[in-house]
């Protein structure tokens, strides 16, 4: 397979891949993942094909009819920019949340209503809020009249910050990542299930037609004998 072709069953198997994944209400970008480990592609390059080919067959309606490839379950996502004051709204939200005992993910989940795109996009968009603003917070200003002199017992605070914030941004990250992992691993299991069960039935199937093809040759055997002796019988 040249990686600049794709063949139509290729096509398929990319769709079929994401409607799997909306399915499972999982993040899109798993789709793009498994289609790209398949077939040895970068999943940006696979993510940039399947937009281009939702547009190619929405023009093209006999040859997405022929690839067996419902175009209602796929569709461009229209990104809807913030507004200063929704933005504000949605990062207190958050804020708050966590502050009571929520992570940043599963605030972002509840907010976006059980909507993964969505709670991604107000996961990344919280978390650059963060860095911005930290960015501005940590920028010291000096004065030329009074130092500031930190105790041993603000440094080790500061330590302990850190290091607790390390350990967090690390947990969430490998929770993430292991979560990502798991559902790669269920979907494929769930896809090699199914097509297990497609050749046990192409098996039977094949069963069957030989068994029948066995019927129609003792048939085709006995017919041929009848002849060989009516034959036998008409020459003496």
């Amino acid at each position: 397979m040249k990686k600049g072709i794709w063949a139509d069953t290729e096509v398929k198997d990319l769709f079929q891949y994401v409607e799997e994944v909306r399915k499972n209400n999982s993040p899109l970008k798993q789709a793009f993942v498994l289609h790209a480990r398949k077939y040895g592609r970068a999943p940006n390059s696979v993510r940039n094909y399947y937009y281009h080919e939702i547009d190619k067959l929405a023009g093209d309606k006999n040859r997405a009819s022929r690839l067996k490839i419902d175009l209602s379950h796929h569709s461009k996502s229209e990104v809807n920019y913030f507004s200063q004051e929704e933005e504000l709204l949605l990062m207190n939200q958050i804020d708050q949340m966590v502050k009571s005992g929520y992570s940043v993910r599963k605030a972002c989940l509840t907010l976006s209503n059980g909507d993964v795109d969505k709670m991604l996009r107000f996961q990344n968009k919280y978390r650059n809020y963060l860095a911005k603003n930290s960015n501005k917070s940590n920028i010291i200003k000096f004065s030329k009249k009074k130092k500031e002199i930190l105790t041993e017992s603000d440094i080790n605070s500061l330590f302990m910050g850190l290091v607790r914030l390390v350990k967090r941004t690390a947990v969430e990250e490998l929770s993430d990542k292991m979560k990502e992992e798991r559902e790669s691993s269920n979907y494929l299991l769930r896809k090699a299930l199914v097509d297990l069960n497609k050749k046990e039935k192409e098996i039977k199937d094949l069963k069957s037609q030989f068994l029948q093809l066995k019927q129609e040759n003792v048939k085709l055997n006995e017919s041929i004998m009848k002849l060989r002796c009516e034959k036998i019988n008409d020459s003496k």
